[in-house]
């Protein structure tokens, strides 16, 4: 296990920020969470979690696609905490609905929050960030195989791993570390939020990369991190359609049209 002496994590008041806020602060690390929010449920977990390893955890509220007040919040943690040794963009949101449903200004909105967040994010800590220290973005198995009723949600996770990309080019030779994290399903809040309302044909669909619970996700991603990885792929059905996504791609491709035909018509089937 790395001691991350200060960690930034955006997203960080639920699902797999605060997750791997907890385990950081289990560690002794200090965790600066930025979000809009955090509720007394996650406040209290941070606490207990801080007490357990002698950590300490600062709340600065922010609004990912706030570029200025992204960059005045870093600072100011920095301030407080110190350089950071890991700074992990988990902040993002899902719309889930095919092309013919969607809006342009759902479009913008995810893509505003997903990629032009993870931008601001980067901007931000990049300068603060000192040789050894570790810059991550969450993406998605979306951004490596997108779904259907993914047009906004995959085009812009389609951009974080872009971004990673040239990111890894740009700092890795300065000794910053770069990470991907492209998880397949894992149950958060925003995705059980999505399993209720998002578009049906879509939800069959992404049973082929399986399911993870946030627990296994979050010490799976931390786990990466802590070995340096580049491209962290939590679980191992996800790991496998990656590859075959990257390897095969008409063999996927036909593949995914035989799952898509099967979900058309059992959801005909069933109205």
């Amino acid at each position: 296990m790395k001691a991350w002496s200060h960690a930034l994590i955006t997203g960080a008041g639920s699902g797999l920020g605060l997750g791997i806020a907890i385990r950081l602060l289990r560690r002794g690390s200090k965790v600066s969470v930025l979000d809009l929010q955090v509720s007394e449920e996650s406040s209290a977990q941070l606490d207990r979690a801080a007490r357990e390893g002698a950590g300490e955890w600062q709340f600065l509220r922010i609004d990912i696609t706030d570029a200025a007040r992204v960059r005045d919040a870093v600072a100011e943690a920095v301030r407080a905490f110190g350089p950071p040794a890991l700074a992990l963009n988990s902040a993002g949101i899902i719309i889930n609905r095919a092309v013919a449903d969607l809006t342009a200004a759902e479009f913008r909105q995810v893509v505003n929050v997903n990629l032009n967040g993870s931008f601001h994010f980067a901007a931000a800590a990049l300068p603060h960030m000192q040789r050894s220290a570790r810059l991550a973005l969450i993406a998605s198995m979306a951004g490596l195989t997108s779904n259907y009723g993914y047009a906004a949600y995959g085009a812009s996770k389609f951009g974080v791993v872009g971004l990673a990309t040239t990111l890894r080019i740009e700092y890795e030779p300065l000794g910053i570390g770069i990470s991907c994290i492209c998880p397949g399903e894992v149950r958060t809040p925003m995705v059980n939020g999505e399993n209720a309302s998002g578009n049906p044909i879509s939800l069959e669909l992404k049973r082929l990369a399986g399911s993870l619970d946030v627990d296994t996700a979050c010490d799976k991603i931390l786990a990466g991190l802590d070995a340096g990885r580049w491209q962290i792929i939590p679980g191992a059905r996800s790991k496998l359609t990656a590859f075959l996504n990257r390897h095969f791609p008409n063999v996927f491709y036909r593949f995914c049209r035989g799952l898509l035909r099967k979900a058309v018509m059992k959801l005909h089937a069933s109205t």
